[in-house]
């Protein structure tokens, strides 16, 4: 399985010896079949070898990514051409998000907090008053956005980054994903099973129960009351009242399967369509709002820790060796 550990731990090949380990061993769950005849996916050069653990696309034309090494790449062409552009550290970059086509944050090791008001052109960075590292930036809107980060992190800006302040978590767990569906609701996941969900903007964040110490690794809400977790050995939670409570949805092993794989990334397109990316590259697809999953598949040989729909035809998925992959339906 894939686990994200703490400083002073060897990984394989010395990629993340500053932050986290990676252990790969991977079979995939199954479950309903998909043709996806409907799916084309295409491989783009990144011209690196960088782990890209993060990408996001705000149009089918723009899209960011940052990895390992400080790298942060752009395109302007819906990824048929990525550069690179001066990040300014080379410490291990885990998330990109721009609030709107100018103002964009990045998030790393050691509470750095990369930022850009140019559209990634140049980045700047912000001081905080922590050296935990830092795993997730999500921003509603160009003034208000959160960061979290490990310690049970959680900072808050309202200004646009100019000022940030802690935000009371309750849990010392590594927190590893947040998800806004709007500037009061919100939730994060983390290890040991670690659930929060905030109705006032994060003045206050309440714990929620998933009866599981698995490590999750992403959330995403459909709308208020609808949302997906997704986690190491193949957990896969889901809530139908905003959070309050968290249902076991884990895949089964099929009848080819030997151990489930870890699963990194959930995104859903519309109440009915969702996407998850993992280990050895692995992707899941929905199209009954997760009633049934197809039949994981291979689209790159390592893998996927970003993944990133600017609209429902369109996706963008990133990993290691320099991996991003284009994701388009016929629609």
């Amino acid at each position: 399985m894939l686990m994200w550990l703490h400083l002073g731990r060897v990984f394989r090949g010395n990629v993340f010896a500053s932050l986290f380990v990676l252990l790969g061993m991977i079979v995939a769950p199954q479950s309903a079949g998909s043709a996806d005849s409907d799916l084309s996916i295409t491989t783009q050069a990144s011209s690196t070898t960088s782990t890209l653990m993060s990408i996001q696309f705000r149009t089918p034309q723009h899209g960011w990514a940052v990895g390992t090494g400080g790298i942060i790449l752009k395109t302007i062409d819906g990824g048929k051409k990525w550069r690179r552009v001066t990040s300014g550290t080379s410490a291990l970059l885990t998330s990109v998000f721009f609030a709107d086509s100018s103002k964009g944050w990045a998030t790393g090791a050691g509470g750095t907090l990369k930022y850009t008001t140019d559209g990634g052109e140049s980045w700047g960075s912000q001081s905080l008053e922590t050296q935990q590292s830092l795993y997730k930036v999500y921003f509603t809107s160009p003034k208000l956005g959160w960061v979290v980060g490990g310690g049970g992190t959680i900072l808050h800006t309202a200004d646009g980054g100019e000022h940030w302040t802690e935000q009371v978590s309750g849990t010392t767990a590594a927190l590893y994903a947040v998800h806004f569906l709007n500037d009061r609701k919100g939730a994060i996941v983390g290890a040991l099973g670690t659930a929060l969900s905030t109705d006032d903007g994060g003045t206050t964040w309440t714990s929620q129960e998933t009866q599981s110490a698995v490590t999750l690794f992403d959330v995403f809400f459909t709308d208020s009351t609808t949302g997906w977790a997704v986690g190491n050995a193949g957990a896969m939670f889901q809530t139908t009242d905003g959070g309050a409570k968290w249902v076991d949805q884990t895949l089964p092993c099929g009848k080819t399967c030997t151990k489930v794989i870890d699963l990194l990334k959930v995104r859903f397109t519309s109440q009915q369509e969702g996407w998850i990316v993992g280990e050895r590259g692995m992707l899941y697809r929905t199209t009954d709002g997760g009633l049934t999953w197809s039949e994981g598949k291979p689209i790159a040989s390592s893998s996927l820790f970003g993944l990133s729909f600017p609209d429902t035809a369109h996706g963008w998925a990133s990993g290691e060796n320099g991996a991003i992959l284009h994701l388009q339906l016929s629609r």
